[in-house]
């Protein structure tokens, strides 16, 4: 008897699913075309927009500065295509953490969808959160903010950045713009897009200001909490900037360093950072409701029993109103034997 095979039917090409199933390998074939595009001359020139940093100047290297500070960069409309590719990379990487180890887990554990879904988006912001507060350790480091912080007022504007910095700012980037089709991909409920919505628009918001307003301190975010980043922003923009001689709004110099600014960008981070406490307060509330909700004992109802006659004797004469099948608790029956 011949083995019946299973029929595994491959979803029709660029269809829906198909893309779905398939989407980082489509997505990997994309990032290869630029890089290939690396190997021939007539496209060099075009492929090197989107794989390397653009925009760099190169400095005489000073006694006091390190012979890698002489390579700086500033930012100009060709880093849409820089970030569009490290885009194309994010994704991968979202795909292989998701398939080599949250897949895995899942496996395990046996969670259901609600939760399935909630530590899939848990263990990609985890991932990237930790990687983002190595890297900006690395540069509060090597960039002397932690001995120095009179750095982020003292040389404002910040016209020219080094390889990390600029980097730095091309990844987050690159990483929140891939979480928009990463909804698509990863079959996100229509109730929880709005919610993702709102927090990726304001992580967007706020790199995108601090990086085209030449405010250094998007790497400080990620390393210290949100106090301490309410009391860094408000030193260095309340205090450090409003200080600084030069404050006239000067486009062709970089100088955003005037009042409207200054007051707009405390303004976003206080309600962003307010926001955030907010929406873990209620978190925090509704996760300890649910708790004590769970942990509440039940209490038992007691049967009522009837005292009376009336239960006595349907007791007596059978079970449930039928008559038991002995005869001799009949007083009836009695009369008949003494007669």
């Amino acid at each position: 008897m011949a083995i019946r095979k299973k029929s595994t039917k491959s979803p029709p090409v660029l269809s829906h699913e198909f893309v779905l199933q398939n989407h980082a390998d489509i997505v990997s074939c994309m990032a290869m075309v630029f890089l290939l595009g690396l190997m021939f001359e007539i496209t060099a020139k075009a492929s090197i927009i989107f794989v390397t940093l653009q925009y760099n100047v190169t400095l005489p290297a000073t006694e006091e500065q390190a012979t890698e500070s002489a390579f700086l960069y500033y930012y100009g409309i060709k880093d849409l295509a820089t970030v569009f590719f490290y885009m194309l990379v994010a994704i991968i990487i979202h795909a292989i953490i998701q398939e080599y180890v949250l897949d895995k887990i899942n496996r395990r554990m046996h969670f259901s969808k609600t939760k399935h879904s909630k530590f899939n988006e848990s263990g990609q912001l985890s991932a990237f959160y930790l990687f983002s507060c190595i890297w900006g350790t690395f540069i509060l480091i090597s960039e002397n903010y932690i001995s120095d912080p009179t750095i982020l007022w003292r040389a404002y504007p910040h016209n020219l950045m080094t390889f990390q910095m600029k980097f730095f700012y091309i990844s987050q980037l690159a990483y929140w713009f891939h979480a928009f089709p990463e909804l698509y991909f990863q079959k996100t409920k229509k109730e929880d897009i709005p919610r993702q919505l709102v927090y990726i628009g304001l992580y967007l918001f706020h790199i995108a200001g601090a990086y085209l307003l030449k405010f250094s301190l998007w790497a400080v975010l990620f390393v210290l909490g949100r106090l301490l980043t309410l009391i860094l922003s408000v030193l260095t923009v309340g205090f450090g900037l409003a200080r600084a001689e030069n404050q006239k709004l000067d486009f062709s110099t970089g100088n955003f360093n005037v009042l409207a600014v200054r007051i707009a960008v405390l303004a976003s981070i206080c309600i962003t950072q307010a926001f955030m406490m907010w929406k873990f307060i209620n978190f925090q509330l509704r996760r300890w409701r649910e708790h004590s909700t769970f942990q509440a004992p039940t209490v038992k109802k007691k049967p009522i029993v009837t005292k009376g006659r009336s239960s006595r004797k349907g007791t007596e004469n059978g079970v449930n109103g039928t008559v038991t099948s002995n005869g001799a608790d009949s007083p009836r029956n009695r009369k008949e034997k003494s007669s």
